[in-house]
């Protein structure tokens, strides 16, 4: 395989692997406790790099990941007790946890030597440096196998639990009566959300990993608020976001996981201007239409006179 095809590939994997949980993520208003999750799993990458000395280790993976769940764990205790309301909890929790992964990071923690742009804005292209090779043949970038690993463990996490996701969405209160856990399941769904962010760290860092686990499902929500349609609409924006943002990348000489994320911003103001639009020409032939209604009766009354 060569390397382009490897890196596109990687991209499109990536995005559809962040791009599936984000359809509950944007459904359920978590946004900003997954922007907490994408900072805080900062420094429990680099205290597991330091440890394994592999970002594509799994024990890195999962232990990294744990750091991302004291956010929502933490966002949940604050808010039980009253002293802060909002999203305070999140205000508080996840700037020190990201303030001391910074830290880590620039004072070169336990010789552990990651570049802080890379840790922030990730490097597709340096994640496709290590190939796979079978049988002396070249399948792909190692990075890719990792994120499709991903991808069939949250569309499967998806698919067993999809009915109990739809009720404690929509209705928790009455999810609660039929018997869900529901604290459990909110549990293990952030829990998957933290993994597909430190996953995805190698290639979209820990700040543009939020572009892509919500800003397509976001953009799919402005054209359609049917689930089952909202789920094919988000994975074919994040793949054509994908693709679009390696060919701005390729042609500007920059940061493909960027380009993703400028494009897929782009593209949700289209949509949202393209709704607006549409919505007030609805609005404006519904008038018109109830106009010529009023009109063509009282012409009749008139007539009747």
């Amino acid at each position: 395989m060569s390397y382009i095809l490897g890196v596109v590939l990687l991209a499109c994997t990536t995005a559809l692997t962040c791009a599936l949980p984000g359809v509950f993520v944007v459904l359920r208003k978590h946004s900003m406790i997954v922007d907490g999750i994408s900072h805080a799993v900062l420094p429990g990458i680099i205290i597991g790099f330091a440890i394994v000395g592999d970002l594509d280790s799994p024990v890195l993976i999962l232990g990294a990941a744990v750091t991302g769940l004291l956010v929502v764990l933490g966002n949940e205790w604050l808010t039980e007790t009253g002293l802060l309301a909002g999203d305070a909890p999140q205000g508080l929790i996840f700037p020190s946890l990201f303030a001391v992964g910074i830290l880590m990071v620039s004072m070169d923690f336990q010789h552990v030597h990651l570049d802080t742009h890379v840790a922030l804005v990730g490097d597709m292209n340096l994640a496709a440096v290590i190939p796979l090779t079978v049988g002396g043949v070249n399948i792909g970038p190692e990075y890719l196998y990792v994120m499709l690993g991903l991808l069939l463990l949250n569309a499967g996490f998806i698919a067993v639990f999809s009915r109990a996701l739809k009720i404690t969405t929509f209705a928790r209160q009455f999810a609660e009566i039929l018997g869900i856990r529901t604290r459990l399941l909110n549990t293990a769904f952030m829990f998957l959300v933290s993994v597909t962010v430190v996953a995805a760290f190698n290639a979209v860092g820990a700040i543009l990993v939020i572009s892509l686990l919500v800003v397509p499902a976001a953009t799919a929500q402005l054209i359609s608020t049917r689930l089952s349609v909202m789920f094919a609409l988000t994975a074919a924006i994040a793949i054509i976001g994908a693709l679009a943002g390696f060919w701005i990348a390729y042609v500007l000489d920059t940061g493909t996981s960027a380009a993703m994320a400028v494009f897929y911003g782009v593209l949700f103001v289209a949509v949202a201007v393209a709704e607006r639009t549409a919505t007030r020409l609805r609005r404006n032939r519904h008038q018109d239409v109830k106009s010529e209604e009023t009109s063509a009766t009282l012409v009749r009354s008139a007539s009747v006179r």
